[in-house]
């Protein structure tokens, strides 16, 4: 055998070894919003390995809502999903099973024409504010108990609402269709760009009514169950999701090689997207479940079972700290 022979063999060794190796790793099934801001993340693990290199494969599969993802994961379809930890503490109080791993801070907020002469929560009184999602919407029960706090002003009462998906709102608010526009903070960063103005960032009106703005809202939800059988896999996709994080926090590169999929319209879009992802980066370590439980007690009193079912307090479990 020759040289080259010997080498060309070799060479062909490792490749199957490799791949023997990458087919022994367990698939973690993501079913996430199909142009949600999660998938950035989840671009930058599958583009670098990360998912490989903490000991498991990701299969990212887009779905239409929010609604969906939830169907695919209690129905056994996927094994992770993005939600917010109210859900999880819902569910859990139910009798489910699920475990949040916090992903994002970044809430949303009130914007307004850069023109309009509202300059506080007061102002909004007897005017059309657009709201993203239903009457139940977390940014907008919030928004009520900070006008009711520090104006006395019942703003359910006093403004009219309009509801709808974020998309619509976004439009109807860059349109001047209403005076006053609550959304999701990727929506919020697009708005901005576009010569809106912020009038209340939700996580600001929320530490005025003693609540801690860094308690994460968004987060993983894997099963219980999988976490029993399998820690090592939920604690590497955490890992994963924070050396992903830490990437994105401080390689513009990144976001470069990002931007095809960020749907930013021009550079103020692009930037501003940017930003707000690298804001809404949680601190690593434990959730403080004191200050959980107490957000957790405000949505029961404002949006009541309906809300929150049988969650008055914080369910034992809620939050996993990964190497816990």
């Amino acid at each position: 055998m020759t040289v080259i022979t010997k080498i060309t063999a070799i060479a062909a060794a490792c490749t199957l070894w490799a791949g023997a190796a990458l087919a022994e790793l367990p698939t973690l099934r993501a079913a996430v919003l199909e142009y949600g801001t999660v998938n950035w993340e989840l671009n930058t693990i599958d583009h670098h390995g990360l998912d490989a290199e903490n000991g498991f494969t990701l299969d990212v599969q887009g779905m239409a809502g929010g609604a969906a993802a939830r169907t695919a994961f209690q129905g056994g379809e996927a094994d992770v999903i993005v939600s917010d930890w109210l859900w999880v503490a819902r569910q859990r109080a139910a009798g489910k099973d699920y475990v949040f791993i916090p992903y994002s801070r970044a809430v949303g907020g009130v914007m307004v024409p850069a023109g309009s002469p509202v300059n506080s929560v007061a102002d909004l009184a007897g005017l059309k504010v657009g709201i993203a999602g239903g009457p139940l919407d977390k940014s907008w029960l919030i928004l009520q108990a900070y006008a009711a706090e520090t104006t006395g002003m019942n703003l359910a009462a006093e403004t009219e609402q309009v509801f709808g998906a974020p998309p619509l709102i976004f439009k109807t608010a860059l349109q001047g269709e209403t005076d006053a526009a609550i959304n999701f903070w990727h929506f919020m960063a697009k708005m901005e760009a576009g010569g809106m103005r912020k009038l209340v960032d939700i996580s600001d009106a929320a530490e005025a009514l003693g609540l801690d703005p860094n308690t994460p809202l968004l987060g993983y939800v894997v099963k219980g169950e999988m976490l029993r059988d399998n820690p090592d896999l939920v604690d590497g996709l955490a890992a994963a999701s924070r050396a992903a994080k830490d990437m994105l926090a401080s390689d513009d590169a990144e976001w470069d090689r990002l931007r095809p999929n960020m749907r930013a319209s021009d550079d103020a879009q692009f930037e501003a997207l940017k930003a707000g992802f690298r804001a809404g980066i949680p601190a690593p370590g434990p959730v403080d479940e004191e200050a959980a439980g107490r957000m957790l007690a405000l949505m029961a009193r404002l949006g009541g079972e309906e809300l929150i079912g049988n969650a008055t307090t914080l369910p034992e479990g809620t939050f996993h700290t990964p190497g816990s």
